[in-house]
């Protein structure tokens, strides 16, 4: 007998619309994120992506449409558990502040504005996110001596350490180099196996390597289940205008996509 499995949304984006004077900036977007997906955004810049991000944070409100965040995945305290690593974080490298200090702002819940020091047991699990990360013998260094890769994971350390069900990630390979982008991304399919995953990129040839669905947003999305990775595709998906259906599912699939955005 095959064991069907059921999905559990973690978000749910309804007939999204999103302007700013008067400008259409996203239109029409649904998507729904699954436990267990690892859904990579790609699209030109100016497209849209990091302003979706921030809908589903909730740093912006749409001008029509829903994003549900589902209850169980809020934490007791009632913060949604969505992990954030934003695109540009303007690090203060002078601040003499250690890898671990910096996983442990992630351990701020609501209400706890004016308490001072962490418990040993978060200490402990700020330790542990870091070992998760490959990175438990930089917990003692200063953010200045570590390398850009060392750093994106000790942001993600941060976003982590409060156990989110959703990890968000904008752009995070932005100031890795190539060697380093590579390791990165294995790493996160390994989170993957316990870590529901979304992620603004704007290279689809290299996250197709690792990722298991693609949303491509211009202003519209278009949601794959499965995709292409040639150099053909890319070249495609970024001569798409806002109107036309999206290049990516005709050559992947042979066929347009008509599923209006949703997967």
């Amino acid at each position: 007998m095959n064991i069907v499995s059921i999905a559990e949304p973690i978000v749910e984006i309804s007939n999204l619309c999103y302007s700013n004077d008067g400008i259409d900036i996203l239109h029409d977007i649904n998507l729904t994120v699954n436990k267990g997906d690892f859904i990579a955004i790609i699209g030109p810049n100016g497209g849209g992506k990091t302003t979706l991000l921030k809908l589903i944070l909730g740093l912006l409100k749409p001008t029509r449409g829903t994003i549900t965040i589902k209850e169980n995945t809020r934490t007791r305290s009632g913060a949604s558990a969505i992990g954030y690593v934003p695109q540009h974080v303007n690090h203060n490298l002078s601040f003499p502040a250690t890898a671990l200090d910096v996983v442990l702002m992630g351990t701020h819940k609501p209400g706890r504005r004016f308490r001072f020091g962490n418990t040993a047991a978060e200490k402990e699990d700020a330790r542990e996110t870091l070992a998760k990360l490959g990175i438990a013998d930089c917990a003692d260094r200063k953010i200045i001596a570590l390398s850009g890769g060392q750093r994106q994971r000790v942001l993600i350390a941060r976003a982590l350490v409060s156990h989110p069900k959703l990890l968000v990630l904008d752009e995070p390979t932005a100031s890795i180099d190539t060697k380093g982008q590579t390791e990165f991304y294995e790493l996160l399919v390994e989170l993957n196996k316990e870590q529901t995953i979304l992620m603004v990129s704007h290279d689809l040839l290299v996250v197709s390597k690792y990722v298991k669905s693609i949303a491509c947003l211009n202003r519209r999305m278009h949601y794959h289940q499965s995709f292409g990775s040639s150099g053909e595709v890319l070249d495609a998906f970024y001569s798409c205008s806002v109107e036309e259906i999206c290049p990516v599912g005709v050559i992947s699939k042979g066929i347009p996509d008509s599923s209006g955005g949703r997967a």
